[in-house]
């Protein structure tokens, strides 16, 4: 029996700490990750500073000092993170995990290589993590409805590039023959660069057509441009209305592989199949 509760100690302690570090839902997760998103930003604000010739000389030490127990701070985090969970490698190569050591190695490096403590403004990419903090379950729900929608289209957008990709040369092309060297459109490549800036409305004026038909060919290469800024949009709102925007997921992170974005319904992870 004695056996048996020294057993479940670490377990139930890995689960308060999953708990805290990993879920948004509850009062102690919520508060963890405010605290988080507030330090990671006091520490891109002392990065900023430190970049400031004044600031730095006049505060380097204080500067300093707060960049590492910051960076200790991460640390901990980082590798509490790694503890709680029953697959570790699961965290470590997945998209916050690859982040969150990026955010940390920056100021060790800074002992070995000179410049490259600048990095730590990498850090910016943890604060990714504020759609889990404010609850934004409808939010997540609504990003994959997106990525679905994303996968569905990709076919007939990539489709659509290969034909706007074939327009520009042949519109490249024809520009090199009508305007020439003589009024900027000295080599194809060139007059495709002139199409695209054109075709995309952007309009950087570096290169411009001098004769009656070339501006005609302008003309309508402006006008064809706004309509096909709209293709790709009407393609993927096409295969979002097909998406079923009922499903509610929530913020909850499965225990043994850190797999999130669960049916609020669910028992079960939908990855590893372990029980939530």
């Amino acid at each position: 029996m004695k056996q048996l509760k020294e057993n479940t100690k670490p377990l139930d302690w890995k689960s308060k700490l999953h708990e805290i570090i990993y879920e948004a839902d509850t009062k102690e997760g919520k508060l963890f990750d405010i605290i988080l998103i507030i330090t990671i930003v006091i520490s891109i604000i002392l990065v900023m500073l430190e970049s400031v010739g004044s600031i730095d000389q006049k505060y380097h030490n204080f500067l300093n000092i707060s960049e590492w127990i910051i960076t200790i701070l991460f640390t901990l985090e980082y590798i509490a993170r790694i503890v709680c969970i029953k697959k570790p490698s699961s965290y470590i190569f997945s998209f916050y995990g690859i982040i969150d050591l990026l955010a940390t190695i920056p100021k060790y490096l800074s002992l070995i290589f000179i410049g490259t403590h600048a990095l730590i403004a990498l850090r910016a990419l943890r604060l990714l993590r504020v759609f889990r903090i404010l609850k934004l379950a409808r939010y997540m729900g609504a990003s994959m409805n997106l990525i679905t929608a994303l996968k569905a289209s990709r076919i007939k957008i990539l489709v659509f590039l290969f034909a706007i990709l074939v327009l520009t040369i042949i519109l490249g092309t024809v520009m090199y023959l009508i305007e020439g060297p003589e009024n900027g459109f000295t080599s194809i490549p060139y007059s495709m660069y002139w199409s695209i800036v054109t075709l995309t409305t952007v309009g950087y004026g570096d290169i411009s057509p001098n004769t009656p038909f070339g501006q005609f060919i302008a003309s309508i290469v402006m006008i064809l441009g706004y309509g096909i800024i709209a293709v790709p949009t009407g393609i993927v709102t096409s295969e979002m209305t097909k998406t079923n925007s009922s499903n509610q997921t929530n913020t909850q992170h499965c225990p043994n592989c850190a797999a999130d974005v669960h049916m609020n319904d669910a028992t079960f992870c939908h990855k590893c199949g372990k029980k939530l």
